[in-house]
């Protein structure tokens, strides 16, 4: 899970960042709220941290901007102010969630964990579009061009992240945490047999939608065909 932090106070940014990580979290950290909102705008995030104070351009107004363009990804804003007017001008510029400084650790995690946990329920009940593929979370359906692909319950899980994903470069630390959880054992191949699998079943299928193997790191989804290495 990758989390944007915006945050101008460095012991702060630290202080969280660091503790995220130990958490297994991808966390970077943007000091700026011009830059932010660049970084937001730009590249794909689970979850945004969010300060309200920032030296350039303020928190309320980087949240309100983003809402412009991403009404879904979760953001969770952090401010020393926290007079009930402080919090409402937040919560409606966009905020999904309003945590006031100095916070613990604890409490910032189980409000990170709740709102991804919303989110996820959210997503994983919202068909996925890529290229010729359709996959119905509810009804565990994948059709490519409308043929219909029989895929086991890992291997649609698998292609699900995948799809939810166009683009990105994926480790494989990545996908065992995400898709089999962390009781999974890192010293296997598990993860590349399975993306062989998937790959021969787009296949079978006729699709054009390929799993590139991205060198070093682990793989990449190309909705409309690409190269496997």
């Amino acid at each position: 899970m990758r989390i944007l932090l915006v945050e101008d106070e460095r012991r702060v940014a630290s202080f969280v960042r660091q503790g995220l990580e130990e958490e297994g979290y991808a966390v970077d950290w943007v000091p700026e709220g011009r830059r932010g909102l660049e970084r937001a705008l730009g590249e794909p995030f689970d979850l945004i941290l969010l300060d309200v104070r920032l030296p350039d351009l303020s928190g309320i107004e980087v949240c309100r901007q983003l809402r412009l363009h991403d009404p879904d990804v979760p953001v969770l804003m952090l401010t020393a102010l926290d007079a009930v007017e402080d919090k409402v001008t937040g919560l409606r510029a966009g905020a999904d969630d309003y945590l006031p400084k100095p916070f613990a650790f604890d409490e910032l995690l189980a409000r990170i964990e709740a709102l991804l946990r919303r989110t996820r329920t959210s997503q994983e009940r919202r068909p996925l579009e890529a290229g010729p593929l359709t996959l119905d979370p509810v009804a565990r359906r994948c059709t490519c061009d409308g043929t219909d692909m029989n895929l086991t319950p890992k291997e649609f899980d698998l292609l699900a992240y995948f799809l939810a994903r166009p683009g990105q470069a994926l480790t494989r630390d990545d996908i065992h945490r995400d898709v089999w959880g962390h009781d999974f054992d890192r010293g296997t191949n598990l993860i590349d047999v399975y993306v062989g699998y998937v790959r021969h079943k787009l296949d079978d299928a006729g699709c054009t939608a390929q799993i590139e193997t991205v060198r070093g790191v682990g793989y990449r989804f190309v909705p409309e065909g690409g190269e496997r290495s």
